[in-house]
């Protein structure tokens, strides 16, 4: 049964509500490192909505704080943020081809790895679902940064500790559920992981970026899935 709008854009408020939760929790820690690189409280709230992306937030504070070139800035974040390029072209695929192109750039600008993970997940993927999960997860991130600068370091740092353990719960909760329903993806997870951990334990590729290593691990793992489990599409038969 199709959805009207009201209910995508309900379902993506569930969605997102978890989501927005976590980002409340783990965007303290990138509120602690505004604060260490100078910025105000306003200043990292707005940065946060302006970036929408954990690794970015924090190497362009630790390169603030270093006192690093704009050049310098830029060019880290673009190979920190490269990855979204990948799930942006992947959500492409399941986006209503009737969306118009300021929708998809509202849609592209708020990816992260949990919205993509959740939308991935649909079939049809629609701007007014996108917004009901951006209208929850957005404002936990941009509101968790405020705070922490205003009380993160007032904080225990076991619980500021914590508090940062949580982004790899929500990562769980959107492999996790696949998973368990397709071995397929369960043994691709298992691959990800060890080939993470061989290419940030090998000598070799220790002076290659971690940016670098997940879009070439990402690009590597996802041709050979691609390639060696291919999904049937079901065709649609002509009407006569």
């Amino acid at each position: 049964m199709k959805q009207n709008k009201k209910q995508q854009f309900l379902e993506g408020m569930k969605d997102g509500i978890p989501i927005g939760l976590g980002y409340f929790a783990v965007s303290f820690t990138l509120g602690i490192a505004a604060k260490n690189a100078g910025m105000t409280a306003v200043q990292a709230a707005v940065t946060s909505a302006l970036i929408n992306a954990s690794a970015g937030e924090f190497i362009g504070f630790t390169l603030i704080a270093a006192n690093a070139g704009y050049l310098e800035v830029m060019i880290m974040e673009a190979v920190a943020n490269a990855r979204y390029l990948l799930m942006s072209c992947a959500l492409s695929q399941k986006i209503n081809p009737k969306t118009g192109l300021l929708h998809r750039m509202l849609m592209g600008f708020y990816v992260t790895d949990e919205i993509f993970g959740v939308s991935i997940a649909r079939n049809n993927l629609e701007s007014v679902y996108s917004y009901g999960v951006i209208s929850m997860a957005a404002p936990g991130w941009s509101l968790g940064t405020f705070l922490g600068v205003l009380l993160g370091n007032i904080m225990p740092s076991r619980l500021t500790s914590a508090l940062s353990v949580a982004l790899y719960g929500m990562f769980a909760a959107v492999f996790v559920p696949p998973a368990k329903k397709n071995k397929v993806v369960a043994g691709l997870i298992g691959v990800s992981f060890l080939a993470s951990y061989i290419v940030h334990k090998a000598a070799v590729f220790a002076e290659i970026s971690s940016g670098i290593k997940i879009i070439l691990l990402t690009v590597i793992i996802s041709l050979a899935a691609a390639f060696l489990f291919p999904i049937k599409e079901e065709k649609e038969e002509e009407k006569a």
